[in-house]
Formats: structure tokens, sequence, C-alpha cells
């Protein structure tokens, strides 16, 4: 095995399921998303309405499937800027409790 093998991270994957869904609602810019099972209310901004409706219930999904899935729909830029965004934002949707780990 290689040297820098031994320090690559294992590639997380993420699900949403049906009891995680959230009641949206666009407001200009803004979406407010109520997750039903925590009560909280969450306003966010683009990207995370498109992650999260790109992922499908039951599904576990990479920053790379979600790119995949994102550029057919938008220009994201430079792969590796727009992964990075990616896997942060999934990352803090994950400590809201809104995907989970797979």
């Amino acid at each position: 095995m290689p040297q820098e093998d031994r320090f690559l991270k294992p590639i997380k994957r993420y699900r949403i399921d049906p009891r995680d869904a959230c009641r949206a609602c666009a407001l200009d810019d803004l979406t407010l998303l109520y997750h039903a099972r925590s009560g909280q209310t969450h306003m966010v901004i683009s990207p995370v309405p498109e992650i999260l409706d790109s992922i499908e219930d039951g599904a576990s999904v990479t920053a790379d499937d979600l790119w995949d899935r994102l550029t057919q729909s938008y220009d994201l830029g430079d792969r590796g800027e727009a992964l990075a965004q990616i896997g942060a934002q999934l990352e803090a949707l994950e400590a809201l409790g809104l995907v989970r780990a797979a």
C-alpha cells in the first residue's frame, strides 16, 4: 500500500429518511424547512434546498454523487471546490439532523 493511502479518509455516505422529511416554504431567496421529527424550523439558502432535493428517500449518496446530480442542472464551477462545499453542507445538515450518515 502506498504511504499516502494510509491517510485517506473513507468516503462518507449520507441519506435522508421519510421520517426526516421536511416541509419547505420558499420565500424569495430564503427557504424555511420545518423538520417534523425535531419540531424545529430552519432558515436556509441555496444550495441547501437543491442538495436536499437531490437526495432520494432512503438512498445513500456521497458528495461526489450529489455533484454528478447537481451539475445536470447547475454550473458548479471548479469540481474540487464544489465537492468541498457540498461536503461541508452535508456535514452541517447532518449536525442539524436533516440528513444521516448511511
